[in-house]
């Protein structure tokens, strides 16, 4: 097909009307999908650094997920200590309201006041002295010298003995039957020894058992099966900071910035809550309890606030990772999207000037034709 000779002012004319359906194309893509830069054609260095602000941004919000079930993990763990503090300070009040009722069983009291732990006294090697419940007896076997702990000791650690051994108030050595059972001192230490200890060879009257104090020792327990089944119950996703797992927490995408949270045990046994001993029929039973309700309140206080600080940083990267992901994606927009009023304008513009080239291309085609009257 032979070439079309079209006049130099027809062709401009046309080249500009062509140009600027070009410009009006682009500028309707641009107000259609509100970015300047759709491609790497169009811009590749806004385009790429664009891409990969967003592509950070997106991994960073994938991390809040796991930031968020992390705070929610914190946060049952939090509940959970709450919950077993008011536990525990049942069964602190039920151990207090034992202890306010008298205790029935048989008892002996030392002669010796001022007595401490470490009072040492002296007496004949290979002599003994000995408490018995009537059935089964713990017997001390004395060296040159002899310390009241050792007293103490030899009586509570001699197994199946229902003797309790402590040190009343008053620093003299107390001795509580644990039911019904009489409490024999004897040995054969010479009587100005072993009274050293304000102990004196005899047998106690047997003693009843107090029905108040087995009943509150029964609520305890059960109070403290209530401790394990709560501790257990205070996971989230499958993680329970109070059922011993661990948990880390990643605030980067690229893993170099995280958290480790380490969790604890919390039943009874890892709170050092011990079940009920004799019913609570001794004073040292009772006053044993009450310490170890005393120790796992303190650790509860102390795990609650090491909890709360984990949560007080992971909850800071949270809203941290939030304004980032935010900060992130207005340097990509600001990068690649379009001003939807200077695009307008623009378009405007292309359309006056689209209608002016047409005015144009028709008056140079006007001035072609006027050849044509030479041969009317």
């Amino acid at each position: 097909m032979p070439d079309i000779i079209l006049s130099k002012s027809v062709r401009s004319n046309l080249n500009a009307l062509q140009s600027t359906a070009n410009l009006i194309s682009q500028t309707q893509n641009r107000l259609a999908t509100g970015k300047r830069v759709n491609s790497a054609l169009d811009n590749p260095l806004n385009f790429f650094t664009a891409s990969s602000l967003n592509s950070r941004a997106g991994d960073l919000n994938s991390l809040l997920d796991s930031v968020s079930n992390a705070v929610q993990t914190l946060q049952a763990a939090d509940n959970g200590i709450t919950s077993l503090t008011k536990l525990v300070q049942s069964a602190q009040a039920i151990a207090q309201q034992a202890q306010q009722s008298t205790a029935t069983t048989a008892k002996y009291t030392g002669t010796a006041a001022g007595l401490t732990a470490t009072s040492s006294f002296s007496f004949t090697s290979g002599k003994t002295i000995t408490v018995s419940d009537g059935t089964t007896t713990a017997t001390l076997t004395l060296g040159a010298t002899n310390t009241v702990q050792s007293f103490l000791d030899n009586v509570n650690n001699t197994a199946s003995l229902k003797v309790k051994a402590e040190l009343s108030s008053d620093g003299k050595i107390l001795l509580e039957a644990t039911g019904t059972n009489t409490i024999v001192i004897g040995g054969d230490a010479p009587g100005a020894e072993s009274a050293q200890f304000g102990l004196v060879a005899g047998t106690t009257a047997a003693g009843t058992l107090n029905t108040t104090r087995s009943s509150l020792a029964t609520q305890y327990d059960a109070l403290r099966t209530q401790i394990d089944q709560l501790a257990g119950d205070s996971g989230y996703n499958g993680v329970n900071l109070l059922g011993g797992d661990g948990l880390k927490v990643v605030f980067n995408e690229k893993g170099t910035s995280s958290q480790s949270i380490t969790g604890v045990t919390f039943n009874s046994a890892g709170l050092g809550v011990a079940a009920s001993t004799n019913t609570f029929q001794t004073d040292k039973d009772l006053g044993d309890a009450l310490k170890n309700l005393s120790t796992a309140l303190s650790t509860l206080r102390s795990q609650a606030s090491a909890f709360g600080s984990s949560l007080s940083v992971v909850q800071t990267r949270q809203d941290f990772t939030k304004s980032m992901i935010g900060t992130l994606k207005t340097g990509a927009d600001n990068l690649v999207l379009a001003d939807s009023n200077e695009e307008g304008a623009n378009l405007l513009a292309l359309q006056t000037r689209q209608q002016l080239s047409s005015t144009a291309l028709s008056l140079a085609a006007q001035a072609d034709q006027n050849v044509l009257r030479l041969f009317g």
